[in-house]
């Protein structure tokens, strides 16, 4: 259900070649992930829930500096304090995280967005805006699991696995929110130039 690898290769490539020209702080931190695939934001995402040691869901700027450290994001200090001071909307000394991740999230068309959701829906099966185990039953075949045909896998952990691909990386509990999917394929998205391909694929991978 992810982007292809060579979607990722050419995200990867497009993603490196427009930082060197980039000066806007918010855009070369979204590039630098972007320059990691289509899971690159959902990677960082996982970095600073390590860190969130108190489980509040945001972060100070010494935590958000080691955060962007340890994932290896190339930021001079001044330049990361000012991104900082971007996303602190209320200069509270911290910021949020799901704040944080829907502004470095890549911009979808409304057309994107609007197929995404037709998919969330079809999976969301009791329309309570949340997908689980339960909805995902006779909606997505466990049984053609390669690891469910050898016998690793129950029909339950190959569900559980396949929400987790979707669920926040800093809170895996077996739930998919309307917010985490749109994350997920908003870096998929970001790999597809054309709205046209990112709706065939989307229709194609969903049965829409």
């Amino acid at each position: 259900m992810a982007g292809t690898s060579r979607h990722d290769r050419e995200m990867e490539i497009n993603a490196k070649r427009r930082l060197t020209a980039c000066s806007d702080p918010v855009e070369r931190l979204r590039l630098q992930c972007l320059a990691r695939g289509s899971s690159g934001i959902k990677g960082l995402s996982r970095t600073f829930r390590i860190m969130d040691d108190d489980k509040s869901r945001s972060l100070d700027l010494k935590e958000f500096l080691k955060g962007l450290n340890d994932y290896g994001v190339l930021l001079e200090k001044e330049e990361a304090k000012d991104l900082f001071e971007k996303f602190d909307h209320d200069k509270s000394g911290t910021i949020d995280f799901d704040e944080f991740l829907v502004t470095l999230r890549p911009q979808m068309s409304k057309s994107r967005k609007e197929v995404v959701m037709q998919a969330f829906r079809k999976l969301d099966k009791t329309g309570d805006g949340v997908i689980t185990i339960e909805d995902l039953r006779g909606v997505y075949n466990a049984k053609c699991h390669p690891k469910y045909q050898n016998g690793e896998w129950s029909e339950d952990q190959v569900f559980r696995t396949f929400l987790d691909n979707f669920d926040s990386p800093y809170d895996k509990d077996g739930k998919v929110t309307q917010e985490e999917f749109m994350n997920y394929y908003a870096g998929v998205s970001a790999s597809i130039d054309t709205d046209v391909y990112f709706i065939v694929m989307m229709r194609h991978a969903w049965k829409l």
